[in-house]
């Protein structure tokens, strides 16, 4: 049931419209002056405001300028009535932030049309709200989504570029022993166990510009003449032989 404050301090005037808006299922909450009326409207926050434009204590402009100060109460949809029809009064309430104003006297149809129309207008920009709110956090939504992937991917370049480091490590490791070794069996079996090794990195390898950059150019010779790699730097494919290689022990 949405909540009326009506600030009129003409008691025939402020019974009246109460009474039309009970009929009406509306909650109607009376103040007798402008004070009473800032009061009753910070305590209870309706949802719309009829107010009296002259009244003693404090005016109805003196109301709105007052409750248009206030957070919980700057929003609320706020309707004059007057007796005056004076363009300059209207113009000044409206300047203030007035929502609308009616002139006494009006129709019951006239004051209910008003509320209504204040209303609509106050759940069009709720919807519209929310729609931006929804879009924003569908937003929000997707760029968290998007720094997650990214984190994602950066920690899995730094852990691809942490096992090729280490594997290059052990290539070089290996071409070093090999350099120190004499053609035979011994040899072989370093080549074998080599290939075994850059098998088990080959889809790292396959992911780089190019294996042969992160070599000495001595190096990179040696797993040419060793078959290991081919000889088109452009290419990744390495050579791969039997699987079930002698075990044999590298200083590494």
């Amino acid at each position: 049931m949405k909540k009326i404050l009506v600030i009129e301090d003409e008691p025939a005037v402020r019974a009246n419209i109460l009474e039309i808006l009970e009929l009406e299922d509306y909650n109607g909450i009376g103040a007798e002056n402008g004070l009473i009326g800032v009061l009753w409207a910070l305590e209870h926050i309706p949802d719309l405001i009829l107010c009296d434009v002259m009244m003693p204590e404090l005016d109805g402009h003196g109301v709105l300028t007052t409750l248009r100060q206030e957070p919980v109460t700057a929003t609320i949809p706020f309707i004059f009535l007057t007796a005056m029809a004076d363009k300059n009064d209207l113009r000044q309430g409206m300047l203030l932030g007035a929502d609308d104003y009616l002139t006494k006297p009006f129709t019951t149809d006239e004051l209910l049309s008003s509320i209504a129309a204040r209303f609509e207008k106050q759940e069009a920009v709720i919807q519209q709200y929310g729609s931006e709110l929804e879009k924003t956090t569908l937003l929000q939504r997707k760029l968290e989504e998007l720094q997650q992937n990214v984190d994602a991917k950066d920690k899995l370049l730094q852990k691809t570029q942490q096992e090729l480091c280490y594997f290059l490590s052990k290539v070089n490791m290996a071409l070093s022993v090999l350099k120190q070794t004499s053609e035979g069996t011994k040899r072989d079996r370093c080549v074998h166990i080599l290939q075994e090794a850059c098998n088990g990195e080959m889809a790292l390898l396959n992911q780089m510009p190019s294996l042969l950059d992160f070599l000495t150019p001595e190096n990179a010779n040696l797993l040419r003449e060793l078959n290991i790699v081919s000889s088109q730097p452009e290419e990744m494919d390495l050579v791969l032989e039997d699987e079930e290689l002698a075990e044999i022990s590298f200083p590494f």
